[in-house]
């Protein structure tokens, strides 16, 4: 048979208290293991332990989040916020802006933005072309299409300065169908 606490070693004898077999290593002057000899360590420390009177008290319960907890989310990078803000004026450093990755979702809303007020305006440009080619009604055509590029360059100017500054920009018509395809439930 072999020692319970070494394989393959064969045993001497069996320990005088559990009666496991024991090899010649593990047997003490007296016969014992060393399972028994540990218990009688620690039954020996804890029996010089003074008892304490009483009972333990509960154990208090964790405090209690109350309301909503907000993360607060590192600023996007000065870059990306220029080549946002640059999209307003020209249309094409908006769709480049799409293609990062790392953007967060307020630039990605802005940027779809100033996509969709370019859009708007160009829109606007052609309806504009196609009412002044229809006779009567022309006058007016004329004298709204040529206010319509200051106005271009005025508002695009206002819009990406203040997506420059982090701000959201609400354009009237843009905003409302970008929020629909990007809620801005989760953006402060």
């Amino acid at each position: 048979m072999d020692c319970y606490f070494h394989a393959n070693v064969p045993s001497v004898a069996p320990c005088i208290e559990c009666g496991k077999a024991i090899c010649a290593t593990c047997r003490d002057e007296r016969g014992g293991c060393p399972s028994c000899r540990l218990a009688a360590r620690v039954e020996a420390a804890t029996a010089t332990r003074p008892k304490i009177a009483g009972t333990i008290p509960p154990r208090a319960a964790p405090a209690a989040v109350h309301g909503k907890v907000t993360v607060a989310a590192a600023p996007d990078p000065v870059e990306s916020r220029a080549l946002v803000a640059l999209g307003y004026p020209l249309w094409p450093l908006a769709l480049i802006s799409l293609l990062d990755r790392k953007q967060s979702r307020k630039l990605r809303r802005q940027a779809f933005s100033a996509l969709g007020f370019n859009l708007g305006m160009y829109a606007l440009w052609g309806l504009l072309s196609l009412i002044a080619q229809v006779p009567f009604v022309n006058i007016s055509a004329w004298v709204i299409l040529p206010l319509l590029a200051p106005l271009f360059l005025v508002a695009s100017v206002y819009y990406g300065i203040k997506t420059w500054n982090g701000d959201d920009v609400r354009i009237p018509v843009v905003s409302s169908w970008v929020d629909e395809r990007l809620p801005a439930d989760d953006i402060e």
